[in-house]
């Protein structure tokens, strides 16, 4: 939860930026909102299930193109067959603002234009391993924003899920943009902080919404 004292604006690597408190109360409770409207379908929230196996602890529903590992595709073919609810331009908009944001320059937003939202719901026990988002064909920046509890946010480097990396409290509303040299970075949530957002700004009960918003480079068949 937000203390007294603004929190510092780190730069954690060339095109890594972390953005503090960006997302406002409104528009917090506007997404919240929003994401529980797409977890209800036309493909519901799910736990993914991995090649091997293996469940991912956190909840997945995609917006525009729906990410199954290890590909994307208009159809939820892993789930119930149907298409993904669509990447609405205002959504757009806000990738746009938050890439002007984080790297001080007007002129960032400038031709992104992301297609996808991978909206994942973490609860109390929900992790995710250092990982690539490596399954786009563009390497345009990705934008991230939190919303609900606080998370323990591991950011990598491009080469190996090893050190060299650096843990950063990702809080309520705030903004973690990677592009350029870091936009292959490991990357991965350590753990999640119950009980650390407040329901009375974002609407939401316990747990952590994370929204990540990508340009796939691909075109439909």
């Amino acid at each position: 939860m937000t203390g007294l004292f603004p929190r510092p604006r780190p730069v954690l690597a060339e095109g890594a930026v972390h953005v503090p408190g960006w997302l406002p109360a409104e528009r917090q409770r506007e997404l919240v909102t929003a994401c529980r409207e797409w977890a209800r379908g036309p493909v519901p929230m799910r736990h993914t299930r991995l090649p091997g196996g293996g469940v991912m602890s956190a909840q997945t529903v995609c917006l525009g193109w729906h990410w199954l590992p290890y590909r994307y595709s208009r159809t939820a073919d892993d789930v119930n067959g149907a298409q993904v609810a669509p990447f609405p331009e205002w959504l757009a908009e806000l990738g746009r603002e938050a890439l002007r944001e984080a790297y001080g320059d007007p002129a960032a937003g400038d031709g992104y234009e992301p297609d996808t939202a991978l909206v994942n719901f973490y609860d109390g026990d929900a992790r995710m391993g250092m990982h690539q988002d490596k399954d786009e064909r563009s390497d345009a920046p990705v934008v991230s924003l939190s919303i609900g509890d606080s998370c323990v946010f591991r950011f990598g480097n491009p080469e190996d899920r090893g050190r060299p990396y650096t843990d950063v409290e990702l809080e309520s509303g705030d903004l973690f943009v990677f592009g350029g040299p870091s936009r292959f970075a490991y990357h991965g949530v350590v753990k999640v902080l119950p009980g650390t957002g407040d329901p009375e700004v974002t609407g939401l009960a316990s747990g952590r919404i994370n929204l990540t918003l990508r340009m796939t480079g691909l075109a439909d068949a």
